[in-house]
């Protein structure tokens, strides 16, 4: 008999991966999609919002521009940091609180909304995280959610480091919440989930750039070139630039890479 699968082993790494480097200097770059969730979840002035995942801020601040009142959330006290440099720039009050998707600490419906950019897809036990998003959220309030597909960049990088450096075995891929039918899996008491394909598009000078930008502050690449010795490095760097090379859009004038995700809409009955 297999033992069972060791989520706390496997979200401890990943803790450590992401409080490494410095997220915020990719996150500030993907503002646009926490803008654009905020308007798909139709927020109001005063709703009560809950920023999960919330790493520095983009759906925060999305939703505090909103005049709503946010809690942002995040088990890498770092990077709220970060966001609440960002907030007190702009005179936004938001409340900063650590705390785990996967065991929030509040009450059964507490918000109007509850967000996550590109954050909760990565907790390890899908199902439980998505019925902590479910179990917070009021009766008639929204889950507003994007998450990189299977095929997005995003996807294709972490498929690639998988293959130099594999996962645990049955670790859930994190881009299974950018398939539709997984999404309603995770919540079979929806009154409705709303699902829209959209696409960022990332923009560096050269694949190297990109690929020297995510190794010094993107903590889960940081930690995949320094968990590979010197020619295993060079491999999983020509692969990632192999990657980019094929998406890239630019025509040779810099680097312009598409990455698709879901921007989803999770209505709670």
């Amino acid at each position: 008999m297999n033992a069972p699968f060791d989520f706390a082993a496997v979200k401890a790494r990943q803790q450590a991966a992401w409080a490494s480097g410095d997220y915020a200097v990719i996150g500030t770059t993907l503002q646009i999609v926490g803008e654009q969730l905020a308007e798909a979840c139709d927020l109001g002035w005063d709703d009560s919002v809950l920023d999960v995942a919330a790493g520095n801020g983009n759906a925060t601040l999305a939703a505090a521009r909103r005049g709503c009142k946010v809690t942002s959330t995040d088990y890498v006290g770092t990077l709220l940091e970060r966001g609440a440099e960002r907030a007190a720039a702009e005179r936004l009050a938001v409340k900063f609180e650590v705390a785990d998707a996967e065991a929030l600490p509040f009450a059964d419906a507490s918000f109007d909304a509850v967000l996550s950019t590109f954050g909760v897809m990565f907790a390890p036990d899908h199902r439980r995280a998505a019925a902590e998003l479910f179990r917070v959220c009021r009766p008639g309030g929204r889950i507003g959610l994007a998450n990189w597909t299977p095929a997005s960049l995003v996807g294709g990088m972490f498929a690639t480091i998988g293959r130099h450096l594999p996962p645990p075995p049955g670790s859930p891929s994190p881009a299974l919440w950018g398939v539709q039918a997984h999404l309603e899996e995770l919540f079979p008491a929806a009154g409705s989930i709303s699902v829209t394909a959209r696409s960022f598009n990332f923009r560096y000078r050269s694949p190297a750039h990109f690929i020297e930008v995510f190794r010094t502050w993107y903590g889960p690449v940081q930690k995949a070139f320094g968990a590979l010795p010197g020619e295993k490095a060079r491999e999983l760097e020509r692969d990632l630039t192999a990657l980019l090379e094929r998406h890239n859009r630019a025509l040779g004038r810099a680097l312009v890479v598409p990455s698709e995700y879901l921007e989803v809409v999770v209505a709670k009955a």
